[in-house]
């Protein structure tokens, strides 16, 4: 009975070893964005609500993941080591979109997930590019193709896009630059949004 058991518990050893079960340590800060105008908690109440539901924006691969991407050719893209989100991109993108609309205009922006009240236009779009590029000079890149839909089918689409020069490969300096960035791009896209 004891070979028996042994046997297979022996054989087990060699693909235990390749097995990791714990993930890496995490890096020792973790980045995120921050609205350069924050809105007023509660958003102020006002006859009739002039609702803007912002949705979550779809990206490619690249992006769907903690880290931070650099693009180190047109076809090959890197990560910057020591450099992570707290959560994927396109959701801090939408939070920061939500926020400087509610701080800028007289929208009421909602999540997708609030479904029990009307949601009013919506704003839906991808985003296409969050991350540091080298492939000429470089700089951290914010690209954001936006898709305005409103009652009556009335849609009205525009791209916007936002870039800062960065000194160096620093994790801190380029998610600083990056926030910068994308607070240019949320308020273009704010105004845009209050516009139509």
């Amino acid at each position: 009975m004891m070979k028996k058991l042994a046997l297979p518990l022996i054989a087990a050893l060699p693909l235990g070893a390749c097995i990791s079960l714990g993930a890496e340590e995490p890096p020792a800060t973790l980045f995120t964005l921050s609205a350069a105008a924050q809105p007023e908690r509660p958003a102020p109440e006002t006859a009739e609500p002039n609702f803007l539901t912002v949705a979550v924006p779809k990206v490619p691969a690249a992006l769907q993941t903690l880290r931070l991407p650099v693009r180190v050719s047109a076809t090959e893209y890197a990560y910057l080591k020591d450099a992570q989100w707290v959560e994927q991109p396109n959701r801090l993108f939408q939070r920061l979109v939500s926020d400087t609309v509610a701080a800028q205009t007289s929208l009421v922006p909602l999540d997708p997930r609030q479904t029990t009240v009307d949601p009013g236009r919506r704003l839906i779009g991808e985003l296409l590019d969050f991350g540091l590029d080298v492939t000429g000079d470089r700089v951290v890149k914010v690209r954001y193709n936006a898709t305005l839909a409103g009652p009556g089918s009335k849609v009205a689409v525009r791209q916007f896009a936002g870039s800062e020069p960065v000194a160096s490969d620093d994790p801190k300096a380029v998610a600083a630059a990056l926030n910068r960035a994308a607070n240019r791009v949320a308020a273009d896209v704010a105004a845009w949004v209050a516009g139509n």
